[in-house]
């Protein structure tokens, strides 16, 4: 028992190290894993600007319902079943992207990167579609 005890504390001791790291500065990115990070920072942002604008998206959608008349409303519903059938096909588009790198080092952040293009090309489909009912 006391024979792993030092190698246990190391290990937790580099486990914590590995967890108090910085952000990277992802405008000097140098490394493959800093890249990787900041792509994946990138998609979280963008993946957060997609929900704000479908949640506008929707409002205006579920706004259209409320004076069509019955047998002309399911604008909110459609929306909702178009992004459910839309994140699916992203993130298999960007895991087909990513085996330009299959296994490599660069594989994460192509996935990543995809992710960011197809999500900012998504808000802006959602914000015309906000704009155009808002007139």
């Amino acid at each position: 028992m006391y024979r792993l005890l030092p190698g246990l504390i190391l290990a937790v001791l580099a486990f914590s190290g590995a967890q108090a790291q910085d952000t990277p500065d992802c405008n000097n990115a140098m490394t493959q894993l800093d890249m990787n990070q900041c792509a994946n920072m990138d998609f979280q942002a963008a993946d957060a600007e997609l929900n704000a604008v479908y949640k506008k998206a929707m409002a205006k959608m579920r706004d259209t319902d409320s004076y069509l008349p019955d047998d002309l409303k399911g604008a909110a519903d459609t929306l909702r079943e178009a992004q459910r059938a839309w994140i699916p096909y992203r993130d298999k588009a960007c895991e087909a992207y990513g085996f330009l790198a299959r296994g490599g080092s660069m594989e994460p952040m192509l996935y990543s990167n995809c992710l960011t293009d197809l999500t900012n090309q998504r808000v802006k489909e959602l914000q015309e579609l906000v704009e155009g009912l808002g007139n």
